[in-house]
């Protein structure tokens, strides 16, 4: 075999393994996704080999992507845009100038990045808040809250906790115009996380007088203790969100610590101590059949005490809501709960529907068995997808019909 023809072989094996990834056939777009998918792949892979250098920190190189995606508070004829602060933490503002003769609708809204990554100001969001605010007239705060590795838990959900609180007061919402009984909070996510964590949270706080009328969970991560779930099984190597990514995510929001995240990875990062809290994600009595498949439930493993003594966020219900008690549950409001079929994060999100439906909570699950994890972040050009475009007016339809 000549040079050129090696050549021509090694570069084509290095473009097949890059771009070809397994998609499962009821997905849209199946090659267009595969290309999207590579050049997350990319990053990831420059990722570690510049933090394995000593260069940057991994989390550092994915920021690219939030940079590159960033996208400046310009208004336009329907909506006035600008960057302001909340009690001090920044957020994005969007204000509808459409006159309405009564009180405006409001959502607070949430962005995912495990915690580490992403921002208000990336242009998928920006987008969804602009047709949120258009569509329904309603006032949207998308909230910049700080990120690891540089601030861990809990400052991610504080400045989330703050702005909500905050934005909740009766002057604040007279200012802005907006109805107490008619606002709602949703994020995707860590977004969804931090969300239905600031939800059960605000249940104990007897400062904030007006309550939330609804809230959307968008595909949301929710518990810390069982990262061998079906879903984390069966979408192991899916793209966007592969379980090795999750699992950095979710121990990059509490330290850098590397070996919580080895820990994680074998899923022997839960101390014995706390082996009541398994109760709350047993999946085998959460699941419907249907996803639990040929899958068979094993008691876990527990692991060093030192873990979780040193690191308690991961065991903190403000980090994993699927933690509470079912009493901490009563009273939360009406629930739109999004799940992907193809997704790590698939039965965190159908767990919490199940234990909310126990209690009496209202709750809507919208489970989409050709999606992804992200599909809300796939809704601008050039990585814009139908199934982005699907999810996302299937969420501000339901905000429209329910808020």
């Amino acid at each position: 075999m000549g040079t050129k023809s090696l050549s021509l072989l090694l570069a084509s094996v290095l473009v097949a393994y890059y771009v070809y990834t397994p998609v499962p056939e009821n997905i849209e777009e199946r090659w267009k996704l595969m290309l999207i998918n590579a050049g997350f792949r990319t990053v990831a892979h420059v990722a570690e080999f510049a933090e394995w250098l000593g260069l940057v920190h991994y989390m550092e190189v994915l920021m690219m992507i939030t940079s590159i995606e960033y996208t400046a508070p310009i208004s336009d004829e329907n909506v006035t845009i600008t960057d302001t602060k909340f009690n001090n933490v920044p957020a994005r503002l969007y204000v509808p100038r459409k006159q309405s003769s009564g009180l405006k609708r409001a959502v607070i809204y949430i962005h995912g990045g495990g915690w580490c990554v992403g921002g208000s100001a990336m242009e998928p969001y920006d987008l969804l808040s602009r047709w949120t605010a258009n569509k329904l007239n309603a006032v949207v705060i998308s909230v910049e809250y700080r990120l690891a590795p540089t601030y861990h838990f809990p400052v991610q959900f504080e400045d989330v906790y703050t702005v909500v609180k905050f934005f909740l007061q009766t002057s604040v919402l007279a200012q802005y115009g907006v109805d107490p009984n008619r606002i709602c909070i949703s994020g995707d996510s860590a977004g969804g996380n931090l969300a239905a964590a600031v939800v059960q949270q605000l249940l104990d706080d007897l400062e904030v007088k007006v309550k939330l009328k609804i809230q959307a969970l968008l595909y949301p991560a929710l518990q810390t203790l069982d990262l061998d779930l079906p879903s984390y099984k069966d979408n192991e190597n899916m793209p966007i969100l592969p379980k090795s990514l999750m699992v950095r995510f979710w121990s990059e929001y509490f330290t850098t610590d590397v070996s919580l995240k080895e820990a994680m990875a074998s899923n022997r990062h839960v101390p014995a101590e706390s082996s009541h809290l398994f109760r709350f994600v047993n999946w085998s009595n959460l699941l419907p059949k249907k996803f639990k498949k040929d899958h068979v439930y094993a008691s876990p493993i527990y692991g060093s005490s030192r873990l979780g003594k040193k690191y308690p966020g991961f065991l903190d219900p403000r980090a994993a809501p699927l933690l509470v008690d079912d009493t901490k549950l009563l009273g939360l409001p009406v629930t739109y709960v999004l799940t992907c079929q193809h997704d790590v994060l698939r039965d965190d999100g159908i767990m919490y529907v199940s234990r909310l439906r126990k209690v009496g909570i209202e709750v809507i699950h919208d489970h989409i068995e050709d999606a992804i994890h992200g599909a809300l972040m796939f809704i601008t050009s050039p990585t814009d997808l139908a199934l982005g475009h699907r999810v996302a007016n299937k969420y501000i339809e339901w905000l429209n019909m329910n808020l």
